[in-house]
């Protein structure tokens, strides 16, 4: 609860920085410039309740229905351990690592695919945990302990909901970036309130709105992808603390070193064990080479 309070918080605090530094930015080009905006009717107490709805809530939305929406994707198949000896040991094993989590015991899941395994859901008391048959059938026991661990990390840190909350301030952002700066352009290159006087946007408005949304949709892409990559290495180290050692997920990431990496949807990506094997600015995951480095140094807290 009180994540979700700091980072609503933080939306609220960015929003309000980002229509303070708008208006500097209209009183160093000219007052005519914000005294235009406001005859056309721009109303920017609105504009950003309009951007902030509409950036969290399509994020919440996504994360409230993730854990149906996962199943669906993967062709996940929800187990209780009655099924056979390695589904029990499945279901076992989770449930002793939701323990040492201190985390309810999440719904345990195995779909077709190959090596990856991931976690989701909107709250860390009520998650998903599924893993793919390839990894089942290609990892020793140990290395697959080691894998729930991540994953029971990535629950118990809520890092599903965090992430929801970083792509929702981004949205947001995006919004009330992209339709301030299309309505700056319109009034300056279109004539002084040109395109809504005539009872809706100009053409310049749309052009700009668009490439804005393009290049600041690209832009969130990395600071997210970036989150995404920091927080690999916490449930790594997680994984590390809930065995006691960091070698089962030495092990595990060496191991998924030479299996075929396991292509999960977007909307799971961010929280698999595995991402594709990129340095790019876009990747979800870093390096398997360098989460070993950062597990070698790693020491019990």
């Amino acid at each position: 609860m009180k994540r979700t309070l700091l980072f609503v918080a933080t939306n609220l605090a960015v929003m309000l920085v980002l229509m303070v530094a708008f208006h500097v930015i209209c009183a160093m080009i000219g007052p005519e410039t914000l005294e235009s905006l406001r005859h056309d009717g721009i109303d920017y107490g609105t504009l950003g309740v309009f951007s902030l709805v509409f950036g969290m809530g399509g994020a919440f939305i996504s994360l409230l229905l993730s854990k149906t929406i996962a199943k669906i994707s993967v062709h996940a198949r929800v187990i209780d351990g009655s099924e056979g000896p390695s589904e029990r040991w499945l279901v076992e094993t989770v449930g002793e690592l939701a323990r040492r989590a201190n985390v309810k015991m999440p719904e345990v899941a195995i779909y077709p695919g190959t090596a990856n395994a991931f976690a989701t859901g909107a709250f860390k008391n009520s998650a998903l945990v599924a893993v793919s048959t390839d990894i089942m059938e290609q990892m020793s026991r140990g290395e697959l302990k080691a894998v729930l661990g991540h994953e029971m990390s990535h629950v118990a840190n809520g890092d599903m909901v965090t992430l929801t909350l970083v792509q929702g301030v981004l949205n947001s952002c995006v919004l009330f970036l992209s339709r301030l700066v299309g309505f700056v352009a319109e009034n300056a290159l279109s004539g002084k309130g040109s395109g809504r006087r005539r009872g809706g946007y100009g053409g310049v408005y749309y052009l700009v709105y668009y490439l804005m949304q393009m290049l600041l949709g690209l832009l969130a892409s990395i600071v997210v992808c970036a989150y995404s990559r920091r927080r690999e290495y916490a449930a790594d180290a997680g994984s590390a603390r809930l065995l006691g050692t960091q070698m089962p997920m030495i092990e595990a990431l060496r191991r998924l070193g030479n299996l075929k990496p396991g292509v999960l949807p977007d909307s799971l990506k961010a929280m698999g064990i595995s991402g594709k094997r990129s340095t790019s600015l876009f990747a979800t995951h870093p390096p398997l080479e360098e989460r070993i480095d950062a597990l070698m140094k790693w020491t019990p807290s």
